[in-house]
């Protein structure tokens, strides 16, 4: 049986991943929106700009990474270090 530290610290590994690349797709999204609004704007539709919805699109990709992230992060970590690595 493996000591919890390892189960625990594979289980950050896999986690920290997953949310580091959803954040990363959350900031593409947001920078996307952004540029969009700013070209419908170039053609002089009005466009408001309000940090409520950006902070949104980071909640939803931080928990989108969390919820899906955490099932395969626990699944690694319960089996033998090298092998979860190689995966």
């Amino acid at each position: 049986m493996r000591a919890p530290v390892a189960m625990r610290n594979i289980l950050q590994q896999f986690l920290t991943e997953a949310l580091v690349v959803s954040l990363l797709g959350g900031a593409i999204g947001v920078a996307l929106g952004l540029a969009a609004a700013a070209a419908i704007a170039a053609f002089g539709t009005p466009v408001k700009y309000s940090i409520g919805p950006v902070l949104l699109a980071f909640g939803c990709a931080f928990a989108t990474g969390l919820i899906f992230g955490y099932m395969p992060a626990r699944k690694a970590a319960l089996v033998d270090p090298i092998v979860a690595l190689a995966t």
